[in-house]
């Protein structure tokens, strides 16, 4: 009986519409939140490109508007000019191409001759206009740059040739141009000769002595250098005899002279030591037009 009188009950129409605002509600908050999502992932802060505003230039791209060349260097390669080498110094340069260190730097219009840079392009020969300065057996001291070398060295010239002109029948100290080759050689020191001149290992003749033993000049000449600024040769004078000739004394205990000072032949200019060597000796070079030649053939029999 009592089943017979339930029926089911029907859906109430207040119930439908609460169902569906349910669901709507619930898409329209997952569609918000998607949304949010999606606004902050494009929101993000822009990667800067800082090297378009910095003036970078393109890969592979070479920036040569602040290289700036080395001096000389349209010179280079042009006969009368050298060019840098690594471990040169102004000093061996000299040495290397018979001329003053002063003259090459003046002629390269140097600043500071302490400093120069591989690369670099000197002039080594002099420039036409000194030509006939350096005609003489001795230049270096009315060339330098600087106004007191010149004021102290001017008369230095006129006295070397003064002097010169008495001896002039057995020592030729001041040829003309073209006799560079004529000048009167004597050995540079009394001792045993320890090793003689070899193109490729020795440049010159090492000769024995005891310290403090007499160093002389082998020529009439003028001191071109007079210092330890040349690695390997120690207390080192060089003088230049004229246009063709240097000689460099090496290894000395003691330097008598000064740079731009006149010498003669057989005057003593240092006493001979073992700077910058294994022994007492003196290494004695001489240099025709830069190049080391064999000095047994112009020093007299012993």
């Amino acid at each position: 009986m009592t089943a017979s009188l339930y029926t089911a009950p029907e859906s109430h129409p207040g119930g439908q519409r609460a169902g569906r605002l349910l669901t709507t509600c619930f898409l329209a908050a997952a569609v918000l939140l998607l949304s949010a999502c999606g606004t902050r992932s494009l929101g993000r802060a822009p990667v800067e490109d800082r090297g378009a505003g910095m003036g970078r230039a393109p890969v592979g791209a070479v920036d040569t508007a602040g290289v700036k060349p080395l001096p000389g260097f349209e010179n280079a390669g042009k006969p009368g000019y050298y060019t840098v080498k690594p471990g040169d110094t102004l000093i061996r340069i000299g040495l290397d191409t018979g001329q003053n260190w002063r003259d090459i730097g003046r002629w390269s219009n140097l600043e500071n001759p302490n400093l120069i840079e591989v690369g670099q392009v000197l002039r080594v020969t002099p420039p036409v206009e000194s030509s006939v300065a350096v005609s003489r057996p001795v230049t270096s001291g009315s060339v330098t740059p600087t106004p007191p070398a010149s004021a102290s060295s001017a008369p230095a010239p006129a006295t070397a040739s003064a002097s010169a002109a008495k001896p002039a029948a057995s020592a030729p100290s001041a040829p003309t141009p073209g006799g560079d080759d004529d000048l009167a050689w004597i050995w540079p020191a009394q001792g045993p000769v320890l090793a003689g001149f070899d193109e490729a290992k020795n440049k010159g003749m090492d000769i024995a002595g005891k310290t403090g033993d007499p160093v002389m000049a082998s020529a009439d000449g003028r001191v071109v250098y007079a210092g330890a600024g040349l690695r390997g040769y120690g207390n080192l004078i060089i003088l230049k005899h004229n246009n063709t000739f240097l000689t460099a004394y090496a290894h000395n205990q003691t330097l008598l002279v000064k740079e731009d000072q006149s010498v003669r032949r057989g005057q003593k200019i240092a006493e001979m030591g073992a700077s910058d060597t294994d022994r007492v000796k003196l290494h004695f070079e001489i240099r025709k037009q830069g190049k080391p030649v064999d000095p047994a053939r112009y020093l007299p029999a012993k």
